[in-house]
């Protein structure tokens, strides 16, 4: 023995092959040859260390034999055994003595033994210096009906009918089942997924004493002591056995038409031929069993046309993938069929396959496949995300298989899917070469659009196990990191701006991922949102200043720097009274400059005052600088993402509309300045009396109409939105909650304002009634320079008289006095003309508010139905006419009367 160990393995293998064979060294060089390979292969059978297992198979072939005194002897060694350390592989040697153990369609005696050397002289294939059977390209199982002849060189078929996978296997019923674990050292241990699956070949009866590794013969056996079979190649008409119909049935399963069973392509579906004589149980068994073979072509169909198209993209590469890995397992178990088939048909024995043995091993295969074959229907035409979603739809079901058959599946398709976003939320980058992703980029769109419009959502691409929100942002996460590199030239790395955690390395990341959508997938993607988001605002806010931006917009263009626009106003007059083709934009400049300085503006930030400036709008015949005239703010720059194009000529239509009411405020200031410095000087002309009351009850109409018009405006609109909008500007947590805040504002000023085209004809009334200002503007001026032209006159002539008296002369001439009278007469009879003026004027100003009172009356607005009351407080246009008569109640929801 001590000589036995020093031997090398190859010197003692060699000199089992002579003990076998009985022959010398030279003469067995091929069958050592053959065995170096067999020993050397990564030839695995599906045999599971259990060591409790393989006892308890011993106990039942023990209690098969009536052997129950044995049976609890065994138990009684066995437990001692267990107590013992001195085997170490308590299984290897229960597994020697199981397939030892005698089988009764398998009687082995001592002769039989004696004969193993003819059959291991037999069993070096012709094929022997070729590449093993285990090393072939996949596919298809090479199942193949033996022809065999006589020892005279006829052809001996070998071949273990593997499918060309690199280990034989079973189908798990409870989900993907790993490779098994080889015999050999070196290999991994068995997951607990090869547990279950060996399990099912344990099942399969004989399969222990069928393996390869127990049988002894590895050729087939010799003529005398195979059983003999009936052929039927080429006649039809003759009853067809079940052995051959589980041979076509094993042909079938993997899609490839047997001798009696093909498919039909009329009927798509595989039908045993009309002229084959059968029973109707093995008909109706065998149409049953080829069902399999028909759901496995469907789903190799389109495994085959996808895995070659490229523009399928990742996902759908995924999804190839995942039903490869299914349809291997499904591979694994047709080589486990085929090899016992096999097997049984070296040893010249009975087969112990039937139809109703296939149809119970197959059940959940088909199960399994049949889920398979719905998906890929159900995902025809889908792709990226789209597909993720349809393969998480058909997953919510009740069935715990086939929802852990889905979950696997999505699992492998869902990972490319967060492998973008991941590389999306903390990189900034996408590559998505096949538009799998459901966010899309534009790369014609320029830099100062990038926000608004590079960067959006693919709807149909959105996985249903990512929600709307969640979706939202991502993409804001993503769209903040280019913008902070692009447009505000920010050199922070994505890295240091937020910490990326570990992404999904493998499909088992993303199940782990996706099992828990509300916790972990939530908070990897609101942390880096908030990370991403606090960042971007703050390169915002300090270093371009975009608070201190928006509230220059409300100091300037909308008219809330009062002491500026007021002294602006007063600088501007006499320029803004000229034709408007006579202005020019460096004189207005100038005037604003001496403004800034004179007034509280000059504290405000240079970059602030530097961007505003005067704007003159298009020119139409007969406008003054009024019309014409405007201010401006310059953007550029990241703050001009928020201040667009839009938002300023939004800026610019409610600066001319506030401009021109702070106008009319300001010509019913000058109008009351007149009337009350006028009227002590016209004291003296009582004829003027009611012209000049006429006048002042006109004006107080005008200016309260305009002051409630102002407090509407400046309190009711502008301050209560400006309000509204800083409480949420810095309660935003992004820049889209910024910009939506800031849109949001304008189109509520533009409503309130009148400005928006549902307000065009309460507009146009107000414009009207700004006209009916100007125009009293400069009737009451006429009136004051004519009077005061009277008032000189007489006040010279009295001059004159008093000067004649004091020098001893008649004060005035007949002829003097009659033309001082003439005069006096010709001014008093322009009077009239003037009250007509005036009445006239009053009138169509009064019917011009009574008609913008109607129309604000039933305007949808409650702000500007109350703004109605107070205009008409003292109910003097309720009187005039009956439609103003209606109660706020009976007002509200009405449409605007016929006007």
């Amino acid at each position: 023995m001590a000589a036995l160990d020093q031997k090398s393995p190859n010197v003692l293998l060699q000199s089992l092959c002579c003990r076998i064979t009985g022959k010398s060294e030279a003469e067995v060089a091929h069958q050592f040859q053959y065995a170096v390979r067999v020993v050397g292969s990564n030839y695995a059978p599906t045999i599971e260390r259990d060591e409790f297992l393989v006892s308890e198979k011993i106990k039942k072939e023990l209690l098969k034999q009536r052997r129950e005194g044995d049976v609890a002897l065994f138990s009684e060694l066995h437990r001692k055994l267990q107590t013992q350390g001195v085997l170490k592989h308590r299984w290897s040697v229960l597994y020697l003595l199981l397939s030892l153990c005698e089988d009764p369609r398998k009687p082995m005696c001592h002769t039989q033994v004696g004969s193993y050397g003819a059959l291991f002289a037999q069993a070096l294939p012709r094929d022997a210096h070729s590449t093993p059977f285990y090393c072939t390209r996949p596919g298809s199982l090479p199942l193949s009906y033996p022809e065999r002849s006589g020892p005279g060189g006829s052809q001996i078929s070998t071949s273990m009918g593997t499918s060309g996978i690199s280990s034989l296997g079973v189908y798990s019923l409870n989900g993907r089942t790993p490779t098994p674990q080889p015999l050999l050292a070196g290999h991994p241990p068995q997951t607990a997924g090869q547990q279950l699956g060996s399990r099912l070949a344990w099942a399969l009866p004989n399969t222990s004493a069928l393996a390869p590794t127990s049988r002894a013969p590895l050729g087939p056996p010799p003529l005398s002591t195979r059983a003999p079979r009936p052929r039927h190649d080429g006649d039809l008409t003759a009853e067809v056995g079940e052995a051959a119909l589980v041979r076509d049935i094993l042909y079938v399963f993997q899609g490839i038409d047997g001798k009696f069973i093909k498919m039909s392509n009329t009927d798509n579906c595989y039908k045993i031929d009309s002229k084959v004589v059968l029973c109707k149980s093995l008909r109706d068994t065998s149409s049953r069993l080829a069902e399999l073979g028909w759901l496995h072509n469907k789903i190799r169909k389109y495994t085959d046309s996808r895995s070659l198209d490229r523009a399928f993209g990742l996902v759908g590469q995924s999804f190839c993938a995942s039903l490869h890995q299914e349809l291997k397992e499904y591979y694994r178990l047709l080589a486990v069929l085929h090899s016992q088939l096999q097997v049984e048909d070296d040893l010249g024995v009975e087969s112990s396959l039937t139809l109703r043995r296939l149809l119970v091993w197959t059940y959940d295969p088909k199960v399994r496949l049949k889920i398979l074959a719905a998906l890929v229907d159900f995902c025809q035409g889908r792709k990226g995300g789209e597909l993720a979603s349809a393969v998480h739809a058909y997953g919510k079901t009740g069935d715990p298989q086939m929802r852990a058959l889905v979950q696997h599946i999505l699992s492998l398709v869902s990972h490319p899917i967060l492998n973008f976003l991941y590389r999306w939320i903390y990189d900034g980058e996408l590559e998505d070469t096949y538009h799998e992703f459901f966010v899309a980029s534009d790369p014609t769109v320029k830099t100062d659009r990038l926000w608004h419009d590079k960067y959006s959502l693919r709807k149909s691409m959105i996985p249903t196990f990512i929600t709307m929100d969640q979706a939202r942002k991502v993409l804001l996460i993503g769209k903040s990191i280019n913008f902070l590199h692009q447009v505000c030239h920010d050199r922070t790395s994505p890295g240091k701006i937020t910490p990326a955690s570990k992404s999904t390395d493998s499909p088992k990341d993303a199940a782990e991922l996706l099992s828990d959508l509300e916790g972990a997938f939530q908070g990897k993607i609101d942390a880096a949102y908030f990370e991403t988001s606090k960042y971007l605002l703050n390169v915002l806010n300090q270093n371009y200043l975009l608070l201190e931006h928006l509230q220059a917009m409300r100091r300037y263009l909308l008219l809330g720097q009062g002491d500026f626009i007021r002294h602006l106003m007063d600088l501007l007059k006499p320029e803004l009274a000229r034709p408007a083709t006579t202005l020019y934009q460096h004189n207005l400049t100038g005037i604003l400059e001496t403004a800034v300085r004179a007034t509280n503006a000059q504290y405000d930030n240079a970059e602030i005052l530097k961007r505003l400036d005067v704007r003159l709008l298009e020119v139409s015949p007969g406008d003054t600088g009024w019309d014409v005239f405007s201010l401006d703010y310059h953007v550029e720059g990241p703050i001009a993402t928020v201040f667009t194009r839009e938002c300023m000529s939004h800026y610019l239509r409610v600066f001319n509309f506030l401009w021109r009411a702070k106008r009319m405020e300001y010509i019913l200031t000058d109008i009351w300045k007149g009337q009350m410095c006028n009227a002590k000087l016209l004291k003296s002309m009582p004829e003027l009396s009611g012209v000049l009351h006429q006048c002042h009850i006109l004006a107080n109409e005008m200016v309260h109409f305009i002051h409630q018009m102002q407090y509407y405006i400046t309190f009711e609109v502008l301050e209560c939105c400006w309000d509204e909008l800083w409480n949420k500007v810095e309660k935003a947590q992004d820049l889209d909650h910024i910009i939506a805040a800031h849109e949001g504002f304008l189109d509520s000023v533009i409503s309130r304002c009148l400005l928006d085209t549902n307000s065009r004809s309460l507009l146009n009334q107000l414009r009207a009634i700004f006209d009916q200002i100007i125009e009293f503007q400069s009737a009451q001026d006429s009136l004051y320079r004519s009077a005061l032209e009277e008032l000189t006159l007489r006040l010279q002539y009295e001059e004159r008289k008093k000067q004649r008296d004091s020098e001893g002369e008649w004060g005035v001439t007949a002829e003097q006095e009659a033309e001082e009278n003439r005069r006096i007469q010709e001014f008093q009879e322009t009077i009239p003309k003037m009250r007509s003026q005036l009445r006239i004027l009053t009138h169509f100003y009064q019917g011009i508010v009574q008609q913008f009172l109607v129309l604000i009356m039933t305007s949808p607005d409650e702000s500007l139905r109350f703004l109605s009351f107070r205009l008409d407080f003292n109910e003097h246009y309720r009187a005039r006419d009956p439609r103003l008569r209606a109660s706020l109640g009976t007002t509200r929801g009405r449409r605007p009367p016929n006007i």
